[in-house]
């Protein structure tokens, strides 16, 4: 990835008295799949309607390499957008929608059937120039989308939830053809979605919001294994959030145990919340070889792994292994010091990337 190509400077938006985006910074580098992700409400939108040109800000500015955007209207900025809904033009055919927005430029016809073949082939949908949108399937559809979008060579291509209107396994399908293009095409791709899923999936960078504001931004394997607190530990995948006391320096207490971790530069005895993950607890069989014991009270098959409910003497412990206990199992389990993420309390932002 090279340079930064996006920047929003301090952007906030309200509607009816109600704040949308609050005072939010962030930078987005050339050729980076970035995500924005969050519940619904959390501001997203809101955010990828900004920066394409749908949505003024309040207070803020957005920069486009280095130049004021705020001002440059939607159809002038060299960003295109794929909506949910894909807004495609039914009496249309495939091609005339891919074609339509260089005929509005005013493109030569040879450039037209030269791009126009071009993204019909990285959609893999050659051969489907004559085919009516409305014939097409969902996936097709978004395909038909996404090449409208692409054969203008927009700088950026921002999507909006382009996967929610499908199936499980097509969406699945979709997210692995969707960064495939991106990296074929080599343009930055802003994504929003509230599944936790397809950004991990996708992304190069993502960024967490909620009520508005930026929680944490960072990589996917940042988000998922040290989230910084309470509500990105919640809403990134599965977690046992455990309220403890950091006695020292990679030493924390809970549960009545005193455990080494890795984390440092809390206050000595500070309140802090920890998060340990289903996958990283282990079972052991005799009670007493475990840092903590409790009994099965659940299990359910999840396909790949058990997911199973364990009663300590203080909480009930979610974990997720290959081999079952049955319920009423009384086990100990164990888990490793790189394996306790530690957080300060609360659900102060930690922006950062």
């Amino acid at each position: 990835m090279g340079n930064i190509l996006i920047e929003l400077k301090n952007l906030t938006k309200s509607y009816s008295g109600l704040t949308a985006v609050n005072n939010i910074s962030l930078s987005i580098k050339e050729n980076e799949f970035v995500t924005l992700l969050g519940p619904s409400g959390c501001g997203k939108t809101t955010t990828l309607r900004m920066i394409g040109g749908f949505e003024e800000p309040d207070s803020g500015e957005i920069y486009f390499q280095g130049e004021l955007l705020n001002p440059i209207p939607p159809y002038k900025r060299n960003i295109n957008t794929v909506f949910q809904r894909y807004a495609l033009f039914p009496h249309m055919n495939v091609y005339e929608n891919i074609a339509f927005g260089l005929r509005i430029k005013k493109v030569s016809k040879s450039e037209i059937d030269r791009r126009v073949a071009k993204m019909l082939k990285m959609v893999d949908l050659e051969g489907f120039e004559k085919r009516h949108v409305d014939s097409l399937s969902g996936g097709q559809q978004q395909r038909v989308a996404i090449a409208r979008a692409l054969v203008n060579e927009p700088k950026v291509l921002l999507l909006d939830e382009p996967l929610g209107a499908l199936d499980l396994k097509l969406r699945k399908e979709m997210q692995i053809e969707l960064l495939n293009m991106q990296r074929s095409v080599g343009i930055t791709f802003i994504y929003v979605t509230h599944d936790q899923e397809e950004a991990l999936t996708m992304s190069d960078t993502i960024v967490v919001m909620n009520k508005g504001v930026i929680q944490q931004v960072g990589t996917p394997q940042d988000i998922y294994n040290e989230p910084c607190n309470r509500f990105v530990a919640d809403f990134i995948g599965e977690s046992n959030i455990i309220e403890a006391n950091m006695i020292e320096d990679c030493k924390v207490s809970f549960d009545g145990i005193t455990l080494e971790c890795v984390d440092k530069g809390f206050s000595p005895n500070e309140p802090v919340d920890i998060v340990i993950r289903p996958e990283d607890i282990r079972i052991v069989t005799n009670p007493d070889e475990g840092m903590l014991k409790g009994t099965v009270t659940s299990v359910v098959f999840k396909g790949v792994h058990y997911e199973m409910m364990i009663e300590s003497e203080f909480r009930e412990y979610m974990v997720h292994r290959t081999m079952m206990f049955p319920v009423g199992s009384v086990v100990g389990m164990n888990v490793q010091p790189g394996d306790i993420q530690v957080m300060k309390k609360g659900e102060s932002p930690c922006e950062k990337g």
